[in-house]
C-alpha cells in the first residue's frame, strides 16, 4: 500500500470538501493548500567509529495565523517532503478544531534511530537543532516529540538552542519545545496526553451509543508511547487488549495482555519482540481478530481496502496520523463501522502541548489534576461539537472535524485580511 499512497493528496481532498461543505473563500482554500514554508537541511555528524554522516532534515511550517507553528519531529527511515507537508497541515487542523493559538508544524530527519546508539542520536538531534537555527522558537515554531522521538530527544533540542543565545535570554527560551522530561520543564500528563484524549473521545462515544465499555475487547496497533498508555487507560475501564502489533510483528492473546507488563517490556526492548505472552500471529490475522474497539497507533496507511474488509470492530479511534486510505473509509461506512477521526482523537497530545508551553511563559507548574482537568473538558467539548455538526450537515465525523477547523481560520481570514 505505502508506495501508492500519497498522504499529502489524501489530506488536500479533505480539505477541498470540507472547504466546499462551509463555502471558503477559495483565496483561503489556496493558501491553506500549501505550507508558508519548507525548511530543508544537510548536516555532518560524526559516528561513534569516528566516521562522518550527512543526514537530511525538514522543518515544514504550514500555517501560523492563529498562532506559532506547532508541531513534532520525526526520526524514520521513511521521512519524505510530502507526508511532513501533510502532517504539518493535520497540525493545523488539530490546533484550529482545538481552539488553541497555535499554528502547524512538522519536522524531522530521515533515518531509522533504532539502528543508532544512544550518543549518535544525541549528536544528530543536536547538529539538526543548530541547523534550523532561528527557524524554530518559542513565539515563532515550537517542536514536539512524535514517531522515534521522546521527551530526551525534546530536552536534548532545547538544550542545544538555549546555548545557542546570550546567558539573559536562556531560562526565557524554556518553551521552545515540548514534551520535555518533568525535571527539565515538562508538563504533568503530557507523556500519555495523545493516548488519555483518544480515550475521552471514546467513552464520549460509548455514552451515545449508550454502550458499555467493561467486559469489552480491543486491537492495538503500535504500543509505543500513544498506543501503550492507550493500552493501560483502557484496561483501568475493563476493557480487555487481545491483540497488539508494531514494526516487529503482532501478538494474540484469548484472555487479554496484561498491558502494564508489555508497556515494561517494550519500554526496555524498544518493541514487543520477544515477549513471551501471546502466541505470534501475521499481520493479516491481526485485522481479522474479533474485538469491539480497535486503536492504530502506528503510521500511516495502515488501514487498506483489505484490512477494512477484515475487521470486526465497532468502533476505530485513530491514535496515529492518517491511518486510515480514503477507500478504506467508505468501505467501514457501508459496514457501519465508526471511526473517531485523527485530527480530533490524536488532537490531546498537542492539547497538552500547550499548557505546558503557557507553562513554561508564566513560569509555573500545574498538578496533574490540573491538566487532566482541563484536557478532559476541551476534548469532550469538542467531540460534542464535531458530532453535533456531523449530524446537521451530514458529513462524516472527518469532515466535520475539518469544516469547523476551516471556519475558524476562514473567520480569522476575513476578519484579518490579507497583507498588504
Amino acid at each position: 500500500m505505502a508506495h501508492t499512497y500519497e498522504f499529502f493528496h489524501v489530506i488536500q481532498g479533505y480539505l477541498d470538501e470540507a472547504a466546499a461543505v462551509v463555502q471558503l473563500p477559495d483565496h483561503v482554500r489556496a493558501i491553506l493548500a500549501q505550507p508558508k514554508n519548507e525548511v530543508i537541511v544537510h548536516f555532518p555528524v560524526a559516528m561513534d567509529d569516528g566516521s562522518m554522516r550527512v543526514f537530511k532534515g525538514y522543518r515544514i511550517q504550514h500555517n501560523n495565523l492563529l498562532g506559532p507553528f506547532k508541531g513534532g519531529i520525526r526520526y524514520h527511515e521513511t521521512v519524505s517532503l510530502d507526508d511532513l507537508k501533510a502532517l504539518a497541515a493535520m497540525m493545523t487542523w488539530k490546533s484550529a478544531l482545538m481552539d488553541i493559538p497555535f499554528g502547524g508544524g512538522k519536522g524531522g530527519v530521515k533515518f531509522d534511530p533504532r539502528s543508532h546508539s544512544t550518543d549518535e542520536v544525541m549528536r544528530i538531534t543536536r547538529r539538526f537543532t543548530h541547523a534550523l537555527g532561528n527557524n524554530i522558537g518559542p513565539s515563532y515554531d515550537i517542536p514536539a516529540p512524535d514517531v522515534g522521538t521522546n521527551s530526551q530527544t525534546m530536552v536534548w533540542m532545547m538544550d542545544t538552542y538555549m546555548n545557542t543565545l546570550s546567558h539573559a535570554d536562556k531560562n526565557a527560551q524554556r518553551a521552545v519545545v515540548t514534551g520535555k522530561t518533568l525535571t527539565c520543564g515538562g508538563s504533568e500528563g503530557r507523556e500519555k496526553a495523545t493516548a488519555q484524549g483518544v480515550l475521552h473521545c471514546i467513552t464520549e462515544w460509548a455514552r451515545d451509543q449508550r454502550f458499555e465499555l467493561e467486559g469489552k475487547t480491543a486491537i492495538i496497533q503500535g504500543f509505543g508511547n500513544v498506543g501503550g498508555h492507550a493500552g493501560v487507560l483502557l484496561a483501568k475501564l475493563g476493557v480487555s487488549i487481545v491483540g497488539v502489533g508494531d514494526h516487529t510483528g503482532y501478538l494474540h492473546s484469548g484472555e487479554g495482555f496484561n498491558v502494564h507488563k508489555l508497556q515494561e517490556h517494550v519500554r526496555r526492548n524498544g518493541s514487543i519482540a520477544g515477549y513471551e505472552h501471546g502466541e505470534r500471529i501475521e499481520r493479516a490475522d491481526f485485522f481479522g481478530l474479533q474485538a469491539d474497539l480497535f486503536v492504530p497507533a502506528a503510521l500511516e496507511n495502515q488501514i487498506g481496502v483489505d484490512e477494512a474488509r477484515a475487521l470486526k470492530v465497532r468502533l476505530i479511534a485513530e491514535g496515529a496520523n492518517g491511518p486510515t486510505h480514503p477507500d478504506a473509509e467508505r468501505i467501514l461506512a457501508e459496514r457501519n463501522v465508526d471511526i473517531i477521526p485523527d485530527v480530533l482523537a490524536n488532537s490531546g497530545g498537542v492539547t497538552v502541548s500547550y499548557y505546558e508551553w503557557v507553562q513554561n511563559r508564566n513560569s509555573e507548574k500545574w498538578d496533574l489534576e490540573v491538566v487532566d482537568d482541563k484536557l478532559e473538558r476541551r476534548m469532550k467539548r469538542t467531540y460534542g461539537q464535531v458530532r453535533f455538526f456531523a449530524e446537521e450537515r451530514r458529513v462524516s465525523p472527518r469532515i466535520a472535524a475539518y469544516c469547523l477547523a476551516l471556519e475558524r481560520l476562514g473567520r480569522a481570514y476575513a476578519e484579518r485580511g490579507i497583507f498588504p
